[in-house]
């Protein structure tokens, strides 16, 4: 019985001294906050483990918090927890300590998203922070082909998932609280480097880290990124994003840490985003007085744009190629895209196969069925809102 009050005892005390560790962290603002909402609760389930691994092999630094919301299709809760380097010698574990421990929570829900930032806020404050949702990504619109992939964060044990004007509105909502912009929005998802997300985020983020295209099931090379931005913790926004889009492309070159293949990374300068959807708008008017033999033209060179595994996920500079080789856009255009792409995409890193890729995509159908099902809600899209670019899209005859 002696024993057991002794271990009873050492146990209160080791807890007490976890929680005052903890709160010690929550109160030491450190140069970075790495919010990850990691959200395995799908086919994905086996990445969700590989990349908390990778991240243990860093793990937090005395500059550094890297912390994830951990949602895993396998285990009935959703974890909350702090990555610490794995200095054990078995690596297949995931040993970082659980903060909270959440239960069922739906990783679907917007909401649950927005706790996870305000908490990590609370929790570690930082001078800068990362926030990134690792998930399925579709874009900015519902696939109707594959139902397991809704815009982000699709959540198979409750059919939910974020969508791109509700990740708009988390992340306004989080801003408002934080006083200031989020300095880094990273998607470790497919396809979410598009024109229509960026604009949904632009007020509330400065930089935008993700893919044009589909990204490969391993996803971001957590080790050598977060090897290489924790020695370089004092850098901005734009400097990490630039190592994570240059650590992707390697991982997935030859002799990378990942089998090679064929992908892109940018980041995009969103307090650059504006002048983007000002030059659209100006595009949109063009094109929109080309007679409809020249728009016949245009379709035509939609048809061969550059696309992104959906083929009216399109590259515009691609298409202003295409428009430019017809004389369908003036000098002056094509000099004006050029200007405003290398202020807004900082850093475009892509496999030869992508070398038309040029960082940022577009809704461009290229079919009347494409255009029919997705015009009512594109309308709605701040992207639209503020280029008119549907207007141009209707006018297409195909």
């Amino acid at each position: 019985m002696k024993n057991y009050h002794v271990k009873k005892l050492m146990l209160g005390i080791f807890l007490c001294l976890m929680t005052m560790a903890f709160s010690a962290l929550a109160e030491e603002e450190k140069e970075w906050t790495f919010l990850i909402f990691l959200n395995a609760n799908n086919n994905l389930d086996y990445y969700g483990d590989l990349n908390l691994k990778q991240m243990e092999e860093i793990g937090s630094t005395d500059k550094i918090n890297i912390v994830v919301q951990w949602g895993s299709m396998k285990r009935p809760s959703v974890k909350r927890m702090l990555i610490q380097k794995n200095n054990s010698e078995n690596k297949d574990q995931i040993i970082s300590p659980v903060i909270e421990d959440l239960g069922a929570v739906d990783m679907g829900d917007q909401n649950e998203f927005l706790k996870f930032l305000k908490w990590g806020k609370e929790k570690f404050p930082a001078k800068k922070y990362f926030v990134s949702l690792w998930n399925h990504g579709n874009g900015w619109y519902k696939s109707k082909t594959d139902l397991h992939v809704n815009d982000i964060s699709y959540d198979d044990k409750t059919g939910n998932k974020i969508t791109t004007e509700q990740l708009g509105v988390v992340l306004k909502d989080f801003t408002t609280e934080l006083g200031r912009k989020i300095d880094v929005l990273g998607s470790d998802a497919c396809l979410m480097s598009m024109a229509e997300v960026a604009s949904e985020v632009k007020d509330s983020v400065h930089y935008f880290a993700g893919s044009q295209e589909v990204e490969p099931g391993d996803g971001w090379p957590y080790s050598p990124f977060l090897s290489e931005w924790t020695q370089r913790a004092e850098i901005d926004g734009a400097g990490v994003g630039k190592i994570l889009a240059e650590q992707y492309l390697k991982a997935y070159s030859e002799n990378g840490v990942y089998t090679s293949g064929d992908v892109t990374f940018s980041v995009l300068d969103l307090d650059r985003m504006g002048d983007y959807e000002q030059f659209v708008a100006g595009l949109s008017k063009e094109l929109q007085l080309l007679s409809s033999e020249q728009l016949k033209q245009s379709v035509e060179a939609a048809y061969n744009t550059l696309s992104f595994t959906y083929s009216d996920y399109k590259d515009l500079g691609h298409f202003l190629k295409l428009l430019n080789d017809k004389q369908l856009v003036t000098a002056e255009t094509m000099y004006n895209y050029t200007k405003t792409l290398e202020q807004l995409v900082i850093s475009n890193q892509v496999s030869p196969a992508y070398a038309e890729a040029k960082g940022i995509s577009i809704w461009l159908p290229d079919s009347e069925w494409q255009r029919g099902r997705n015009a009512e809600r594109y309308e709605k899209l701040k992207f639209n809102q503020n280029s008119g670019w549907l207007e141009f899209l209707k006018k297409l005859e195909f």
